[in-house]
């Protein structure tokens, strides 16, 4: 069973964020670029963190962000709020195949999920498809009240800074 959780941005490139079942959550969005430029925004640190990090949360950055994007590689990303406390993100990423997949673990719990992006060209756009299997019921149930409520955000950023970069 799907359940529409959330439509974001009256953008022409909607973005839809649903719930798959007990433990799924699927996101979609088309962007006005090719899979080859929207790979790059997810695969190169210093674009990922242009866009990451949802405008709408006051003073939290991303302030490192390392990102090793090929098979067996590893990522860590620290988010802080100013002062000396941060929140590390990281994990392994388990298939890469550039210009059309990125899967990866999320391994900072025990309720990580494992997420895999899929960039697929649409006549020189890309339809990208963000999804996440979670270990449980609970674990969905928690992105959707936290993570996931900013995905459609940081979509639309993604997009903006796609329209300024060269393909």
């Amino acid at each position: 069973m799907t359940e529409q959780v959330e439509s974001a941005d009256g953008a022409q490139n909607r973005t839809s964020v649903e719930r798959r079942g007990d433990r799924e959550l699927l996101v979609t969005r088309i962007f006005d670029a090719p899979p080859s430029t929207v790979f790059r925004a997810w695969s190169q640190a210093e674009l990922f963190q242009r866009w990451w990090v949802p405008k709408s949360v006051p003073g939290i950055s991303l302030v490192s962000c390392e990102m090793d994007v090929r098979t067996g590689g590893k990522y860590r990303l620290e988010f802080g709020a100013g002062g000396s406390d941060t929140m590390a993100f990281y994990g392994k990423y388990l298939e890469v195949v550039p210009n059309e997949r990125i899967v990866w673990t999320n391994d900072e719990g025990e309720e990580g999920a494992i997420t895999t992006v899929t960039f697929e060209d649409q006549g020189g756009k890309t339809l990208l498809t963000f999804h996440e299997l979670y270990p449980s019921r609970e674990a969905l149930e928690e992105a959707l009240q936290g993570s996931a409520v900013a995905l459609p955000e940081q979509l639309e950023q993604l997009d903006e800074l796609l329209s300024s970069l060269p393909e």
